[in-house]
């Protein structure tokens, strides 16, 4: 039995923390996944920006409403799962995620989950475990799945190369530089060729 992992930024929806820079301005939330491996490093980063400029939970949620999925990515999810059974691996956050779903076809998405105050502020966050996509491969794997894999940033990497088929999809220059060995597609049509493949 086989199963398709996607990650979720940068894939099937623009990067929320930078929609969220062009919206207001501050420039350093442009600062991804693709930039810094260390995740925790980057959402201290990210939570010490908010708090300087008095930004919470209801700033973001704003502007995820008006952000669609890119173009193709419905119809390409939406063949896939016709293929497959497909799970959404994402380092966001349900409180972040739920509308994007929505535009997506409520795909099975697993995130982990925020720390709130009742101002809207952003305290903290909950990981649902340590190295999130990989631990979640490698759970699949035990259940008797083989994972095919596809994400675009650091974090992805580990899913990819745990999988018995994995792929780069509009990833950075220095991330495919980094991993020559790697399939690297830029279009949807590239990509479900590669899932195709990997399938058989």
């Amino acid at each position: 039995m086989k199963i398709a992992c996607l990650d979720l930024e940068g894939v099937l929806v623009p990067e929320i923390w930078i929609s969220f820079a062009e919206k207001t301005g501050v420039d350093g939330f442009r600062r991804t996944t693709r930039d810094e491996p260390d995740y925790d490093r980057l959402m201290r980063y990210r939570m010490d920006l908010l708090n300087r400029h008095s930004f919470g939970v209801n700033e973001i949620r704003a502007v995820i409403e008006e952000m669609e999925p890119f173009e193709g990515a419905r119809e390409f999810l939406d063949e896939l799962r016709g293929r497959t059974q497909v799970l959404i691996l994402s380092d966001t956050f349900y409180e972040f995620a739920t509308p994007l779903m929505e535009k997506l076809g409520r795909p099975t998405l697993l995130c982990n989950e925020l720390e709130v105050d009742e101002r809207g502020v952003i305290t903290g966050y909950r990981l649902r475990c340590r190295q999130t996509k990989l631990s979640t491969v490698k759970a699949l794997q035990s259940c008797g799945y083989e994972t095919v894999a596809a994400g675009d940033s650091f974090n992805d990497l580990a899913m990819i190369r745990a999988s018995s088929a994995g792929f780069l999809f509009r990833s950075t220059d220095r991330i495919k530089a980094d991993n020559p060995d790697l399939p690297a597609f830029e279009t949807f049509g590239e990509l479900m060729k590669g899932f195709q493949d990997a399938f058989g």
